[in-house]
């Protein structure tokens, strides 16, 4: 129910763009800003994976129970978007340090500087991760996607209770449902039939994987700045889902709710709601990133918060607990 795209400017520089799509429209989204140096776990309780952030970050939480995109300061992005394929594995049977579906991303930003370095820690499957229901009910199943300031990127799932990494700079669109590489197959048929001749229209993930593909490629990568943001935010404007639009026979088919884009070499993050049209953004290194620093929030969802530059609004707050079964 999401897309996400990964751009390469004229300048040898790149950009993150992403949707959230989502059947509750008044799914509670937050933008939070955490320091290097905190002590982390896993959130199931015994058993739970333990960890120190290295980064500092930029993140969007939604329920205020899971990270689901966001920037650390070393510019490296992610982004989790729903699969209903996924399949995390027995706990007991892999008996590996557990971690909540909620804490997934954010274990990734706060420990990796970069695609490649992630792609290492994470090969040799060493976590399980614990899934659950979100709070409008829809079960938490999700992949990853990772992107650096170096141009890599990584998709990051879980199938059949095993990790399934596809590494690679070639890796710079994913939607939803079907798995990885079966969506890549389906894009291979729109590669050969050309864009312009047809690509499919509808709102299912594989179309609009079809369609964010050959825009991306299409894309003329731009030397300007401004003008290489607009083109990701019109790319991921271009494939969004209108909101209201439902479908009860296909309950994974939801609304585009807010769009985030991420400039890694300038450790800018953007905000773009639907509900309150207005970007805004935060640069990292207007915050204290270091150890014992304050931990910052702001309620994306009021419709007071303006455009432009929002660092100042950030007010300090707890840190959020992930999701648990």
């Amino acid at each position: 129910m999401c897309t996400r795209i990964f751009y390469e400017t004229g300048t040898g520089s790149f950009i993150t763009g992403r949707s959230m799509d989502w059947r509750d429209v008044t799914m509670q989204s937050d933008l939070w800003v955490f320091p290097r140096g905190m002590s982390r776990n896993g959130g199931v309780g015994e058993g739970s994976a333990t960890w120190t952030s290295k980064y500092g970050s930029v993140v969007v939480a939604i329920y205020n129970l899971a990270t689901a995109d966001g920037m650390n300061e070393a510019g490296l992005a992610g982004n989790m978007l729903y699969l209903v394929e996924s399949a995390y594995g027995d706990p007991d049977a892999r008996a590996k340090p557990l971690i909540s579906v909620g804490a997934w991303l954010q274990y990734m930003l706060d420990n990796f500087a970069s695609v490649a370095e992630a792609v290492a820690a994470m090969t040799d499957d060493p976590l399980t991760v614990i899934t659950g229901e979100a709070p409008n009910g829809a079960p938490a199943t999700v992949h990853l996607a990772l992107s650096d300031a170096s141009g890599d990127s990584a998709i990051f799932e879980f199938v059949g209770g095993k990790l399934t990494i596809h590494h690679g700079r070639e890796y710079r669109v994913m939607t939803n449902s079907p798995t990885y590489d079966q969506q890549l197959a389906i894009n291979g048929y729109w590669d050969l039939v050309g864009g312009k001749s047809f690509l499919p229209g509808t709102v299912n993930a594989a179309d609009r994987f079809a369609r964010a593909s050959y825009n991306l490629k299409s894309a003329t990568p731009l030397k300007d700045r401004r003008a290489a943001l607009a083109s990701v935010f019109s790319q991921v404007r271009a494939i969004s889902t209108p909101l209201g639009m439902t479908d009860p026979e296909k309950p994974n088919i939801a609304s585009t709710l807010w769009r985030t884009v991420a400039e890694h070499e300038h450790r800018r993050y953007y905000f773009d709601s639907v509900i309150n049209p207005s970007v805004f953004w935060v640069d990292l290194d207007d915050f204290d990133l270091g150890e014992g620093a304050a931990v910052k929030k702001l309620a994306l969802n009021d419709p007071e918060v303006p455009g432009g530059d929002v660092a100042g609004l950030l007010e300090a707050a707890a840190p959020f607990e992930f999701l648990v079964p």
